[in-house]
């Protein structure tokens, strides 16, 4: 190599050395100013924001800047940002900002113009927009309002003066505050239940006090018997106590509603019953159901409770009339589909069942492959239809917002990069998507690869939904443990999404999830010398090592079963053998009856991931109905627990 080509490469070198450290750099400044924004350091925000000109970010810097005096800023710099940012989040963030401060300031009517700028779902931003319909006299505000009451939950501080607006012109009646005191002890928030219970008069709100009480110990509530039936708010009360006691123990509050309901309305005793059945159900209570018998007006919470707990128990007739009497928007999902056209064909009805099947079968998710089963067909991987061009994928590469994103994930924030990634592809048609996910494969943001393929609707790629990076490395361990490669790949998919250096607010960390005691137990046990978790853990070998160990480890103390072994994955082994019923159970039906929300859509996601990956491998075609297959019923000898690592 000549002196000249030399000193080139060497200068360009440097150069490339000197850009990565001035990035670095600016990486450093904008942490520091982010973090100066949030303790409100003007002086030590404006030191470290002045070298961000030209940073990828610094339409936050600008948001933070302007934040940091909006009292003081016109309506003109607010505007002047808002057109500069409209393009990304900040937007919707400032936006959101300067309308609670005018309408703290009661300037209405510049709040209603830049309210129609707004994204609907915020109930706080909702809220002030009524108050300034209703003091602009029209009246729907206060409709609108009436339907905002009847939440369990704490509604913003903007809506309190539309609900005395409903108290002052006798539009929110006992019945009405009644229903809110329940719906709000129903979730757990007696707090909501006694700000609701002001509404009434004096003499007529519940002891807070008792309802104090229950929250604690119900069962010594109901023991002592003190009770005051004559008043609503006496009845409501040990209405709640005997709901708060099935939580932990439905049967002893059947027993004890048993004999106290004869005391309470008819429709009193069937809401209480409902309560019970729910909670019974949810603890696969084989009473369960004659409970649900007794209720009546069930919520559709408490319906999808009475499907599981029926499907537990074949009663057919009764997943029939608790699908029917779902609202028909609950009533849509592909689970009440998939389970209802069930029903229809146990009990003799084919036609009816063959349109459920048909019309569900063209959904890609678990219930829609079983539906395609049942019709004797399998849920195959639809051809690529589509594949971007390169230069619509470097297309990609110079969006603001993409940009954005990159810069967020290089500073490990991923909350924020995927805010910036999900609200640049919003409006994204099919090929876009599929040039975005591409372009996210390439930058190894394997989540957003994953999410955006996903979100096509005729165009579809499926090689980029169920993606299968460190396959090099996976396959050693997989072959190791003799685990079902298509398996693992599920599960990792819904665990992490393939990010490796990924850690959940629990402390589980890396690409399968591992949680820090798991991974030091298993490092024990496969001889793994001097691991001491933290950074080791997410290390893309270490992890897989540790994790297919431990998953392997798993599915052999549960019969061998992938489902029972996902759920345990997620939840704890000794969940998912009680879980299990005294027969033999439909392996679906035994998912759909796992009484965690998260667990339950995990295991069903990873099976139906597993049968996608399956067909990506060229693996041998299996059915999911043969994949999931039959749970073996519940041992009669007591087994050792494994929740925790070693025990």
């Amino acid at each position: 190599m000549n002196h000249s080509i030399r000193s080139g490469l060497l200068i360009f070198c440097a150069l490339l050395a000197c850009a990565g450290m001035a990035r670095a750099a600016q990486d450093d400044d904008f942490l520091a100013a982010r973090e100066a924004f949030r303790v409100g350091d003007v002086v030590k925000f404006e030191r470290s924001a002045k070298s961000l000109s030209g940073y990828p970010l610094e339409p936050y810097i600008a948001y933070w800047r302007l934040r940091l005096r909006l009292e003081q800023a016109t309506p003109e710099e607010v505007q002047a940002l808002l057109e500069r940012t409209k393009d990304g989040p900040v937007a919707v963030s400032l936006r959101a900002d300067w309308l609670r401060l005018l309408a703290t300031r009661q300037q209405w009517e510049q709040f209603d113009a830049e309210y129609t700028q707004a994204p609907g779902d915020d109930v706080e931003l909702l809220c002030y927009t009524l108050q300034s319909r209703w003091r602009a006299g029209k009246d729907e505000a206060l409709s609108y309002a009436r339907r905002l009451w009847f939440s369990g939950r704490d509604q913003p501080d903007s809506c309190t003066p539309m609900f005395d607006a409903l108290a002052e012109r006798s539009q929110l009646g006992p019945d009405d505050v009644w229903a809110r005191i329940r719906l709000a002890l129903e979730a757990g928030n007696t707090g909501v239940a006694r700000r609701a219970a002001e509404y009434l008069p004096a003499k007529e709100q519940p002891e807070a006090r008792a309802l104090s009480g229950i929250a604690v110990n119900p069962q010594a509530f109901l023991e002592h018997k003190n009770f005051n039936l004559k008043t609503r708010a006496g009845r409501e009360t040990v209405m709640y106590a005997a709901h708060r006691l099935a939580r932990t123990a439905p049967s002893q509050a059947a027993q004890q509603w048993a004999k106290l309901g004869e005391r309470f309305t008819d429709a009193e005793r069937a809401y209480v019953w409902g309560l019970i059945a729910y909670q019974g159900a949810q603890r696969h209570d084989p009473n369960a159901l004659a409970w649900y018998a007794k209720a009546t007006e069930l919520n559709d919470q408490q319906l999808a409770w009475k499907v599981r707990i029926a499907l537990r128990a074949k009663s057919w007739s009764d997943v029939l009339a608790a699908v029917d009497a779902m609202s028909p928007k609950e009533a849509q999902e592909p689970a009440w589909r998939y389970w209802k056209a069930r029903a229809a064909k146990a009990q003799g009805r084919a036609a009816e069942a063959q349109a459920l099947f048909t019309a569900l079968a063209t959904d890609f998710s678990f219930y829609g492959q079983l539906a395609a089963e049942e019709l004797g067909g399998r849920g195959k991987t639809p051809a690529a239809s589509y594949k971007p061009t390169r230069d619509e994928v470097q297309a990609m590469a110079k969006v603001p917002g993409f940009q954005r994103a990159l810069a967020f994930y290089r500073l490990n924030l991923r909350f924020e990069g995927n805010r910036e990634w999900n609200w640049t592809i919003r409006n994204f048609d099919d090929k876009q998507l599929l040039a975005a996910a591409e372009f996210a494969r390439r930058s190894e943001i394997y989540d957003r690869a994953i999410n955006t393929a996903d979100r096509t609707r005729e165009l579809h790629d499926f090689s980029m939904r169920y993606l299968a990076p460190y396959r090099d490395v996976m396959k050693g361990y997989v072959s190791q443990q003799q685990l079902d490669e298509a398996w693992v790949y599920g599960l990792i998919r819904q665990e992490s999404r393939f990010i490796a250096d990924v850690k959940s607010s629990a402390g589980a960390a890396g690409l399968m999830q591992l949680m820090p005691a798991t991974a030091r137990w298993v490092a024990q046990k496969v001889g793994l010398k001097d691991f001491r978790g933290g950074a080791q853990t997410v290390n893309v070998e270490t992890n897989l090592n540790l994790g297919t160990w431990y998953l392997k480890h798993v599915l052999d103390t549960l019969d061998n079963h992938p489902v029972l072994a996902s759920a345990a994955y997620n939840a704890g082994p000794g969940r998912a053998r009680a879980w299990r019923a005294a027969e033999p159970m439909d392996a679906a039906i035994y998912a759909e009856s796992i009484p965690f929300n998260e667990t339950r859509d995990y295991v069903k996601k990873v099976m139906s991931n597993a049968n996608y990956y399956s067909q990506q491998f060229g693996q041998t075609l299996l059915s999911l109905k043969e994949r999931i297959g039959i749970i073996a019923p519940r041992s009669r000898t007591v087994e050792k627990s494994l929740d925790e690592p070693g025990g």
